[in-house]
């Protein structure tokens, strides 16, 4: 392997900031004081080319402390690595998080997505700029959904240094958002997660009973509320009886694929290649869900608990939870939750006695929506650009390392504890035949009291809107995010299920419910919703990289014209929207064209 690197060399910090991540270099190829022992050879260079997969946490390293990436801070980590060069700089350039050109130690994201643009996000970030100005020490950014809807609109702080610090401003003024930036510890605290659950305290409830009833910090007041009853019964049951029970349950991924758990689960345990390994998918990046965040905030033992049982169902030693780099408050709740179960024998060698061992390492996404496709987020996880692989090998056979591997998302994994504690048969009950047991719902928008609602499957779009006050004059309802579709007002009858919204025409992905009212001009949601599929787009296949681009322009031009030239554009749309569904890697392209389908065919945007 050739390595090129530059002349650039890295700051103290960046160099201490990398060396904090990986220990001090041990030879001179790596960046220690030369020798007159080592000047002509290097220790451990295989043994760094196995590091790899720390590429993305060493960019974060430098990242947290300088406020950007550069040339010799990234030759310093390859050197390290044994990465070359132009690999890693193709891996920094491609999450929107990281910059490698200079820029202030603070950056504000501001959320200008459905949700923040339906609540006044341009105004924010013109007030914001406004308000700031060069040379302020603040770099404004326009950011893609920080999973903050239910406080639309939102602003997210991050200011460089050790350790770095990071604020949230969610309902964002520009007072607030300001302050935020300028100084974020002194910005106001973010409520509760239980602010985000309007049924919160409800006895009724299964997956969300224990937010805002349970200290999120105390593993005790955890298992006092029966946390790891699931997991000893696991144990008692034996990797084949849980996986069992999981399938009778009929328990589906939650992500939006539906497919069946106990089927993955069963495949991933069956394959004779080892080691098997666990991922958990929370880099929910939909525009419109943050069902996994409020988890993450309010019941991470919950999560924990369920990531050991899948890994001892599945025969994996080592899990990774995949966290979106835009939750600060989730990552420290992770990080506090994995160290207490890890002090008390709920992870480590021999959890709870058993003679199995598990372990939990958190790897942050850092702003690439992509990188929620199961293969994309492997190769991030790996050291790589966050690009889907090609379908064969499934994950379950060649996965991340190449290794057999499950990849569940945190909705998805929290159902699995109700499944063991209730039982299969009693959870199955729950819902219909075909869409069983509860289901979290993310309603946003124009409603009264948007956040995370849990009803069984089965219930009407009605119901869930009734349940969150939906306001006057309402024109449209996005269910599954950017990649779903819209439905009228008058189909509020539509059955939340997968199959029900699938008769129907639409999706329901992986439970986006946000409703817009006649104020929200729908054209410009159109124009957002291209724009977000033309900026992840990850460009590794032709439909995708081009197609998003040409839908982009179209919508642009028929925001301009009216009459024939607007119905040329439409049709245009159909044809590139056709070849991105037929022709796609991914669910990125394939879906990419749904929303502004279902809204010109349903809703008819453009008459």
């Amino acid at each position: 392997m050739d390595l090129h690197f530059g002349d650039s060399k890295p700051t103290d910090e960046e160099r201490a900031a990398i060396d904090a991540l990986l220990g001090p270099p041990e030879s001179s190829w790596e960046g220690a004081d030369r020798s007159d022992a080592d000047l002509r050879w290097a220790r451990g260079g295989r043994e760094a080319r196995d590091r790899r997969d720390l590429l993305l946490p060493g960019l974060h390293a430098i990242n947290d402390r300088v406020g950007w990436i550069s040339d010799g801070a990234l030759d310093h980590l390859c050197r390290r690595l044994t990465v070359p060069p132009a690999e890693a700089y193709g891996v920094a350039t491609f999450y929107s998080m990281f910059s490698v050109k200079p820029r202030p130690a603070t950056v504000l994201h501001v959320c200008t997505d459905l949700a923040c643009a339906a609540a006044g996000a341009s105004e924010l970030c013109a007030g914001v700029e406004a308000r700031l100005g060069l040379g302020s020490g603040v770099h404004v950014e326009r950011s893609p959904c920080l999973g903050l809807c239910e406080r639309a609109p939102a602003a997210l702080a991050i200011k460089a240094g050790d350790p770095v610090r990071t604020a949230v401003s969610a309902p964002a003024t520009v007072h607030e958002a300001v302050l935020a930036a300028s100084s974020p510890d002194s910005a106001p605290q973010e409520p509760p997660a239980a602010m985000a659950v309007p049924q919160a305290g409800d006895p009724g409830l299964t997956l969300l009973r224990r937010v805002g009833v349970v200290d999120p910090s105390s593993l005790d007041d955890y298992r006092s509320h029966g946390g790891y009853a699931a997991l000893r019964r696991a144990f008692a049951l034996g990797p084949a009886g849980v996986i069992r029970e999981v399938t009778d349950s009929g328990l589906v991924g939650r992500g939006g694929a539906a497919f069946p758990t106990g089927r993955k689960w069963q495949a991933t345990a069956s394959q004779p290649d080892h080691p098997h390994y666990l991922v958990c998918n929370a880099d929910e990046s939909e525009p419109g869900t943050f069902k996994d965040r409020v988890i993450l905030e309010g019941d991470p033992f919950a999560l924990v608990e369920s990531m050991t049982i899948a890994a001892y169902a599945t025969g994996a030693h080592r899990g990774y939870l995949y966290l979106r780099g835009e939750y600060p408050r989730a990552l420290r709740r992770m990080e506090h939750a994995i160290a207490q179960a890890r002090a008390r024998g709920f992870l480590g060698n021999d959890v709870l006695g058993q003679g199995y061992a598990f372990d939990i390492e958190i790897r942050r996404g850092a702003g690439a929506y992509i990188c929620g496709e199961e293969t994309a987020l492997f190769n991030s996880i790996e050291g790589y650009r966050g690009e889907p692989r090609s379908k064969p090998p499934f994950p379950v056979e060649k996965g991340l390392f190449g290794k057999p591997t499950v990849e569940n998302n945190v909705e998805t994994l929290v159902n699995v504890l109700p499944i063991l504690t209730m039982g299969a048969e009693a959870y199955a009950a729950i819902g219909t035949e075909r869409s069983t047991g509860p289901k979290l719902f993310c309603v946003s928008g124009s409603v009264e009291r948007p956040g995370i609602y849990e009803l069984p499957f089965g219930a009407t779009l009605g119901e869930l809107l009734d349940l969150a006050g939906v306001r006057p004059r309402l024109r449209a309802v996005l269910l599954g995010g950017a990649a779903g579709g819209f439905v009228r007002p008058d189909e509020t009858e539509i059955p939340l299920t997968f199959e029900g919204t699938r008769e129907a025409g639409t999706t329901l992905g992986s439970g986006v419910v946000m409703a817009f009212d006649d104020t929200v001009p729908l054209p410009r949601l159109l124009l957002r919703i291209a724009e977000f599929f033309r900026d992840e787009s990850c460009g590794q296949c032709v439909p995708c990289r081009v197609g998003t681009v040409r839908q982009e322009e179209a919508l642009h031009r028929i925001a301009e014209r009216t009459g024939a030239a607007a119905a040329d554009d439409i049709a245009l749309l159909r044809e590139v929207g056709r070849a991105m569904r037929d022709a796609s890697i991914c669910g990125l392209g394939q879906t990419a064209w749904n929303a502004v389908e279902s809204a010109i065919d349903r809703l008819g945007a453009y008459e």
